[in-house]
């Protein structure tokens, strides 16, 4: 039996899921628990460790996304369980999103648009905006989405240098050590790295401060991984310049003084969320689920 957490879009995706396996709803589960095998759940709500000992039987977890933060990873390499994401089909949706967010961010789109729905462009000009070209792109996590990210930004202009566990062969000359050397040498800072306990907090005051009031912190990866209090009071006093954020940590109710803050673009965890990229993602689980339940070799295991 196959438990389904949450529908995965397009729909025809959770069509197909209920047509080839014995799929059962969370709500719908109750004393068919000891049945369940395998799990499709989403990156952003994963399979935590209550809900994962209430299933003893279960060998697989087939997960939809790249995120991997909201899965209780011990127990299941305890037991044995397999885990399977979606790497690769979602790289250029994600990278897109983040160079959307510079973008709209330096040249001030947001506000553009309110400007001209308002009907205040009659009597208000914005203040000039800044370029893209030129400047220096930080990214923090330098794995598939981190690099496609740095080949869309040098097609503007801008110079990459990256912080990650290691330096990328044949780029040791961009490579810094730690998010703070990172923000200290970037003019826009990426954030594409993984979530987990291990970067939970990472981008915190001393990081926030080095990017420094003429920064932009860009984020498409995690919320935990920024501490949204020091970020908060950062855009609150100027020591950072704006914020472009896809994630927060607490979804879907963000803290309430973003929304309030005019040097910040926010949108709500859409960087994958094209069809393109939602149809690829949905095969590939579909895929996996096919291989596992036909004794065959997933086609892209979680190492872990």
């Amino acid at each position: 039996m196959l438990l389904l957490r949450a529908p995965l879009l397009p729909l025809e995706i959770t069509a197909e899921l209920r047509q080839r396996f014995d799929v059962r709803d969370e709500a719908d589960l109750g004393p068919d628990a000891e049945k369940v095998v395998a799990v499709a759940t989403k990156g952003d709500i994963g399979l935590p460790g209550d809900k994962m000992a209430g299933l003893p039987n279960l060998k697989m977890i087939a997960v939809y996304g790249v995120g991997f933060d909201q899965i209780d990873l011990e127990q299941a390499k305890t037991r044995g369980i397999a885990v399977a994401t979606t790497p690769g089909v979602l790289t250029d949706a994600v990278a897109e999103h983040a160079v959307a967010l510079m973008l709209a961010a330096v040249r001030r789109v947001v506000e553009g648009d309110a400007l001209v729905r308002s009907g205040a462009w009659a009597h208000k000009k914005l203040d000039l905006s800044s370029s893209l070209g030129g400047r220096v792109l930080g990214i923090l996590g330098y794995g598939r989405i981190g690099r496609r990210i740095a080949e869309y930004a040098c097609g503007f202009g801008m110079r990459v240098i990256y912080s990650d566990l290691a330096p990328a062969p044949g780029e040791e000359e961009a490579y810094r050590a730690s998010p703070v050397a990172l923000a200290e040498d970037a003019d826009v800072m990426v954030i594409a790295a993984a979530g987990g306990p291990g970067t939970d907090g990472l981008v915190n005051a001393q990081v926030i401060h080095a990017l420094g009031p003429s920064g932009l912190l860009v984020n498409v990866a995690r919320g935990s991984i920024v501490d949204e209090a020091d970020l908060i009071k950062a855009l609150k006093e100027g020591a950072l310049g704006g914020a472009a954020l896809d994630v927060f940590q607490d979804e879907p109710t963000p803290r309430a003084e973003f929304a309030a803050l005019p040097n910040v673009v926010l949108t709500p965890h859409i960087s994958s969320a094209t069809v393109d990229a939602r149809l690829a993602m949905g095969r590939l689980v579909i895929d996996n689920l096919a291989a596992f339940y036909n004794g065959q070799p997933l086609l892209t295991p979680l190492d872990f």
